[in-house]
C-alpha cells in the first residue's frame, strides 16, 4: 500500500511523519511518535481512552485516520504538562483519587481539560456530562468528578492571582 507525507503538530511540536492512509492517529501517536500515553481500549470509540485534542477538541483517536490529522495541532496527555510541571488536573487527579488502574486516565484528563478550558466553573452536571464518553471500569467516577471540581477551583483561583 503507498504511504504518505502528513505534517502535524504534536504537543507544540511539529512533526512530519510517514505512514499507510488506513492508520488511525492512536497507532500513529504510540506507533511512530512512541507516545503510550493515550491507551487504546476499545478500537470502536465507545470507551474514550484513547481521547485526544485536535484544534482543541477532544476526539477519539482510534476513530480519527492519521490523515485527517493533516495541518491540525494534537494534544496527547503527555503535552499537558508544562515546563515539567504537571496541569492541575493531572495534580489534582492524584491528590483526590481519581485513578486507579490508569487505562481509562488518559482520556478522562484530556476531557476534563477541554471542559474547563470551556467551562471555568462547571456543575457536577457538567462534569459527568463532559467526561460520559469515558469509561472506567474501577473508581465509580466519583473521585474523578471530585477531582474535577479541585482542579476547577484551582485554575480559577491561579487566574485571579494571575490578572493582579
Amino acid at each position: 500500500m503507498a504511504k504518505m507525507i502528513i505534517n502535524v503538530e504534536v504537543n507544540g511540536e511539529r512533526q512530519e511523519l510517514l505512514t499507510e492512509p488506513h492508520r488511525t492517529l492512536l497507532d500513529l501517536l504510540r506507533d511512530n511518535l512512541s507516545l503510550t500515553g493515550t491507551k487504546e481500549g476499545c478500537g470502536t470509540g465507545d470507551c474514550g481512552a484513547c481521547t485526544v485534542l485536535i484544534d482543541g477538541r477532544p476526539v477519539n483517536s482510534c476513530l480519527v485516520l492519521a490523515p485527517e490529522a493533516e495541518g491540525r495541532r494534537v494534544t496527547t496527555v503527555e503535552g499537558l504538562a508544562e515546563d515539567n510541571k504537571l496541569h492541575p488536573v493531572q495534580t489534582a487527579f492524584i491528590e483526590e483519587g481519581g485513578l486507579q488502574c490508569g487505562i481509562c486516565t488518559p482520556g478522562m484528563l484530556i476531557s476534563a481539560v477541554a471542559l474547563l478550558r470551556s467551562n471555568t466553573e462547571p456543575s457536577e452536571q457538567s462534569i459527568r456530562y463532559a467526561i460520559s464518553g469515558n469509561l472506567c471500569r474501577c473508581t465509580g467516577y466519583d473521585k474523578i468528578v471530585r477531582a474535577i471540581e479541585v482542579a476547577s477551583k484551582r485554575m480559577k483561583a491561579n487566574a485571579a492571582i494571575a490578572s493582579h
